[in-house]
């Protein structure tokens, strides 16, 4: 175990003395019912408050009632409080019909203690029963301690901004008399520091003996970005799942590579759920953004950055806005480019590996030629049919590519939001190819995505590499002939072949 409340126990114990309401969410599966079950034993444990956890869960049905959902959330609190009260403590059984709002001031008279309510998947809840919940947890405010719970956390995936628009998609704001005017906080959980997940590894060794060296738990912390699902779905795969749980084998670095692949080819439902998510809009945008290396162009720019944040997708790093981890890196692109694989695999082209020499090396120039190919015949027809269409030339090179990926090597990516380019690193057998995407937006862009190029070329400790751009334009204004191009330049000492396509 991590510390479920690492960092913020003290700042909930004085909004809990304060009287207070406030709101924690972070992405699915970081710990957040663990963090709730974890405070309401801790709280209970010093016998100065009434801790209890409900989750609301079973009322978010679209089509319930405010009654049926009030019946929901009474005999949810009603089961649960059994976990984490005494009798004496605990509500009586719900009488139906009784609002939340009834049943929570029946339950704070009928005790000596305040009352403190951790509620779990607050946000799950729609439309008017989600304004009912929260008018009827404001209309209880005023009467705190003694009629209504002293405190209490909504707890769930989003912060309270995301609570307005699923509640009313038409009127956020729910004019002046708002449900939301009494949360004091709002606190996002963090993911594991290096710290935690090498913590988290060494309970392992402490109870098998089996280590983890520097160099694995580097490895697993880098590609789970501390994400905690990931922590643990990784050291698993590889002790249980590898290793036959021999504690006696030796777990070397790149096992976690193995392991990687391994959970992203399985797509397990943490990971498959991000496949839904890329069919919404806010998260197409952002995503869309971080593939192209495009600069933000929209209103609600703001808006989609913190919800996506909030669903665990993405990360700011240095000013940069990226994918939050290289697993989820790899799924969402894997996913968006998925249609267009599917479209290739019947080509002649993915039946034979046209691009292994006979000593086993990889001919990168006879492939990217053969994409040159490949994009003048299809890009124009295909390009438009796909959500993600302005994003598609990054894409659609990725697809082509990851045939490399299937022959047994791998790509390694970096994009972010408005840097501009898209940059890709195929390893095969000992080679390291360095690509570069850019789109040809301003007549600069071959200079700046030479100095682009560079700079990776120079982080990556390589001398050869290849710079791709695209044109934006249609073959009517610029013919094909004049479109395809290909030459190879030395720039600041390295090798650069540019494609221009």
């Amino acid at each position: 175990m991590v510390e479920p409340l690492r960092g913020i126990l003290k700042e909930l114990y004085s909004l809990i003395e304060k009287e207070q309401y406030f709101l924690i969410h972070a992405p699915r599966q970081t710990g957040k019912t663990t963090l709730l079950h974890a405070l309401a034993h801790r709280i209970n444990g010093e016998s100065k408050y009434i801790a209890c956890v409900m989750s609301v869960e079973q009322a978010g049905v679209p089509s319930f009632t405010m009654e049926q959902a009030n019946q929901a959330m009474t005999d949810a609190l009603y089961t649960l409080s059994a976990r984490f009260l005494t009798d004496s403590e605990r509500p009586q059984k719900p009488v139906h019909p009784i609002s939340l709002h009834g049943y929570l001031e029946q339950w704070s008279k009928s005790q000596p203690k305040p009352i403190v309510l951790l509620i779990d998947e607050a946000d799950s809840l729609w439309d008017d029963v989600m304004v009912s919940f929260l008018r009827q947890l404001r209309d209880g405010f005023q009467n705190r301690p003694q009629g209504f719970p002293q405190s209490i956390a909504l707890v769930g995936l989003r912060d309270i901004r995301e609570y307005r628009l699923k509640a009313r998609h038409d009127n956020p704001s729910l004019g002046a008399g708002s449900p939301f005017n009494v949360k004091a906080e709002s606190f996002f959980l963090s993911t594991f520091s290096f710290e935690e997940v090498k913590s988290l590894l060494e309970q392992h060794t402490a109870d098998t003996g089996q280590h983890f060296s520097k160099a694995v738990m580097d490895k697993i912390f880098e590609f789970s970005g501390g994400q905690p699902w990931l922590t643990n779905a990784l050291a698993n795969e590889i002790v249980v799942k590898m290793l036959g749980e021999d504690f006696g084998q030796t777990i070397q670095p790149e096992m976690v590579e193995t392991a990687k692949e391994r959970l992203i080819a399985a797509r397990q439902t943490h990971l498959d759920s991000l496949a839904d998510k890329l069919k919404e809009d806010r998260v197409r945008k952002v995503v869309m953004a971080i593939v192209s290396g495009d600069a933000p162009l929209y209103d609600d720019w703001d808006d989609s950055l913190r919800y996506c944040r909030d669903l665990g997708l993405i990360k700011n790093t240095r000013g940069e806005v990226v994918f939050a981890n290289p697993i989820y890196r790899e799924i969402i692109t894997r996913v968006l480019n998925s249609s267009f694989e599917g479209i290739m695999i019947g080509q002649e082209i993915y039946q034979t590996p046209f691009y292994v020499r006979p000593d086993g090396s990889l001919d990168m120039d006879k492939l990217l030629r053969e994409f040159q190919r490949f994009y003048r015949e299809n890009s124009e027809h295909w390009l438009e049919r796909f959500q993600y269409k302005e994003a598609g030339h990054q894409l659609l090179l990725m697809a082509f590519l990851q045939r490399v990926v299937n022959g047994g090597g791998r790509i390694e990516r970096e994009m972010a939001a408005g840097n501009g380019r898209t940059d890709l690193a195929a390893f095969w057998k000992g080679q390291v190819f360095a690509i570069e995407m850019k789109i040809k937006r301003r007549k600069d862009a071959l200079e700046k995505g030479l100095n682009q190029l560079w700079a990776y070329l120079d982080r990556l400790g390589q001398q050869q590499g290849y710079l791709v751009l695209f044109e934006t334009k249609t073959s009517e204004e610029i013919p094909w002939e004049e479109r395809i191009k290909w030459e190879d330049v030395m720039h600041k000492g390295k090798d650069i072949t540019v494609l221009e396509m």
